[in-house]
């Protein structure tokens, strides 16, 4: 009678388990957050990149790494985006051609695809500046990010001990914070690097187009290209020879990771109900080892 007792007292502990489970979940933070749209991009802080003014010094570059405390860099070589390098300048123009050069970092999307694919809210955008940032205390290093951005331009310290993201931040806690302007429009010499906010930026570029129609193509890549960017670009030959993603509309790809998060959900809730169940189970094993305590 006392054994039959102690199996039902164990049933009866293990299914309130159970239907405690959905509660427990509740309670617990969300794994990812849904897409925050921001409604007043014109006040969002940026800059415009004139191709046909930059002269490839790469100052900007050089700036950026010190300023934001990253390893020195060698202009006897072209230097792509990594672990070491947030921003670069490339040579994108042909042999016979007058030498055209492009700025390439984070694009600070208006509706950025890496935060939406992000399963724990680590990648974040600011309401207020429209900046794209990553928080290294919440990030679990799963990458997702990188698969998502359609720029190509999120990195990862893959020879760090504690590995990162490593993305443009319009050197927001760095010289943003303490001169009001990202450090690599601050150093520029030749006025192809331009910081204002995003409704400014787009008259300036707009104004720079009609004035010259000859030497501009007439587009602002970024004004609608991936849902909108912060970071814009006004160029004298066509964006898609200077290595701007193909086919990218304006839509942005949030659109498609937005999904992303319902998986998520659907998959931690499986596992924190496992750990909610085994513990006390394998407790139970232990206290009662070599009974049958357990009568399901």
């Amino acid at each position: 009678m006392k054994n039959s007792e102690t199996h039902n007292i164990k049933r009866k502990d293990f299914l309130k388990g159970i239907i405690a489970v959905p509660f427990v979940l509740s309670g617990l933070p969300a794994m990812g957050k849904a897409r925050a749209l921001l409604t007043n991009s014109e006040k969002n802080l940026g800059y415009l990149f004139d191709s046909t003014k930059c002269i490839g010094c790469r100052a900007c570059t050089s700036a950026c790494h010190q300023v934001n405390d990253m390893p020195p860099i060698s202009h006897d070589k072209p230097v792509d985006l990594s672990e070491k390098s947030r921003t670069t300048i490339r040579l994108v123009s042909k042999r016979n051609e007058a030498p055209v050069y492009v700025k390439k970092q984070c694009m600070h999307c208006l509706d950025p695809a890496c935060v939406s694919a992000c399963p724990v809210s680590a990648m974040r955008i600011d309401e207020k500046t429209g900046i794209v940032d990553n928080d290294p205390s919440t990030c679990i290093g799963c990458r997702y990010c990188m698969v998502a951005c359609p720029f190509d331009v999120i990195q990862f310290s893959w020879e760090s001990a504690a590995p990162n993201i490593i993305k443009c931040n319009m050197c927001r806690e760095t010289n943003l914070k303490d001169r009001g302007i990202a450090a690599c429009v601050d150093v520029c010499p030749s006025g192809a690097l331009i910081f204002g906010n995003r409704g400014k930026l787009l008259a300036e570029a707009s104004k720079r187009i009609k004035a010259e129609p000859k030497k501009y193509v007439q587009k602002i890549y970024g004004e609608k290209d991936g849902g909108g960017t912060n970071v814009l670009y006004i160029a004298g030959k066509d964006f898609e020879s200077m290595d701007f993603p193909k086919n990218l509309g304006d839509e942005s790809p949030a659109v498609l990771t937005e999904s992303i998060q319902s998986i998520y959900s659907w998959f931690i809730a499986p596992v924190v109900a496992f750990i909610l169940l085994y513990i006390p189970v394998s407790k139970n094993y232990k206290k009662h080892s070599g009974d049958d305590q357990l009568d399901l």
